[in-house]
């Protein structure tokens, strides 16, 4: 039995006030034609399908539009919400849609959904777990010890009643202890959302969404499969790909990654405002990538965000790296001020702020401008 396993959509995102309503429109076409070749008995989605609690009409439109057509391709859907999404407005309808074979997991309430598919190897179960607190799950069990998530994630486990000895898959959105993060998800100060990776020991396969890189925790089958496109620079390095699962008989799962290329890139171009805009440099890359520009010169550009957009115009960022980033001094108080000259102190200033000396015209400018205030 196969299966696509998809998280954190973030329809709706907004990258550095870039909207990616048309990129996400364009992977999810992209993920459609994979779906079509690989044919998989359901899709697996791990929450966090909005990238707001309130979704634009944009984003609850392209979600509409991807699950109409895995109704049509008559492929089943398991999806549940993440922290990004509200619960509540996510499953709705969700008895409705269930007829399709679009299966919402419901805002939790102590009871988990199950669904059971059946092969040449016996049934297979599938279990929704949409994103849990530990408040949440502590008033509905008021009588178990519920410090953590992990004790959360424990508790809602053991009332699930899964028997190990049948093939089981989970799809929850926690974050797993040891996963590695990026910039584009939420924090909890302290890592106070930590589950341990135990709590899910009795499922063949557990499709986790929330981090937004793909990797494995303790084994290959404890698995994030990541976002389907980039949504920060801390992910410029990240290679995105959809996750495919091969189920055989109980204890064989084969996991395999098939590539998504997106319609527009997220990197890092460096170099000096010159070098960039250089066109034996450029003219052979796709400038209409999201770009971030890591300019090296020593002084700042007049205007280096429009001059660049003139030949990348999806400039997302710009940032400096040179001596005066490099480095931070601490500006302490200026020693014998009384027997220093003004220019003299905004010599000493420049240098502490910029980490190198003011050129001679620079000196020569700020000792006009200091005379010419000094006349009135």
């Amino acid at each position: 039995m196969k299966f696509i396993h998809l998280s954190d959509l973030h329809l709706g995102k907004r990258v550095l006030e870039f909207s990616m309503i048309e990129d996400q429109e364009y992977i999810l076409k992209e993920i459609l034609t994979i779906i079509n070749n690989e044919k998989p008995d359901g899709v697996l989605i791990a929450g966090d399908v909005y990238d707001k609690s309130v979704p634009s009409e944009d984003a609850m439109c392209l979600w509409d539009s991807f699950l109409i057509s895995l109704a049509q391709k008559k492929v089943p859907v398991f999806a549940i919400s993440g922290n990004h999404d509200s619960a509540i407005r996510f499953a709705d309808h969700g008895e409705l849609v269930d007829s399709a074979g679009i299966h919402l997991s419901p805002a939790y309430d102590g009871k988990v959904k199950k669904f059971t598919m059946e092969d040449s190897f016996g049934p297979l179960n599938i279990f929704l777990l949409p994103f849990i607190k530990p408040a949440a799950v502590r008033s509905i069990y008021p009588d178990e010890e519920i410090k953590d998530y992990t004790d959360a994630c424990r508790v809602a486990v053991e009332k699930m009643q899964v028997d190990p000895k049948e093939r089981n898959v989970i799809v929850a959105h926690q974050f797993v202890t040891g996963a590695a993060r990026c910039d584009s998800e939420e924090v909890v100060v302290g890592g106070i959302d930590n589950v341990d990776a135990s709590v899910f020991d009795d499922f063949d396969y557990v499709a986790l969404g929330h981090i937004h890189g793909k990797q494995s925790i303790g084994r290959a089958a404890v698995r994030y499969c990541g976002t389907p496109l980039k949504y920060s620079f801390s992910e410029k390095d990240h290679k995105k790909s959809v996750t495919v699962i091969d189920f055989g008989e109980k204890g064989k799962v084969d996991i395999s990654e098939i590539p998504l290329v997106p319609r527009h890139d997220l990197r890092e171009i460096r170099g000096t405002f010159n070098e960039l805009t250089l066109k034996e440099n450029y003219e052979n890359t796709d400038r209409d990538d999201y770009i971030h520009a890591v300019l090296t010169d020593e002084n700042d550009v007049i205007d280096a965000v429009g001059k660049l957009r003139v030949i990348y115009p999806n400039l997302m960022k710009l940032s400096y790296d040179n001596k005066r980033t490099a480095m931070q001094q601490e500006i302490n108080e200026a020693v014998d001020v009384e027997k220093r000259s003004p220019a003299e102190l905004f010599d000493e200033f420049y240098e502490k702020q910029n980490n190198q000396k003011m050129s001679d015209e620079q000196r020569a400018f700020v000792e006009d401008c200091i005379g010419s205030i000094w006349e009135v």
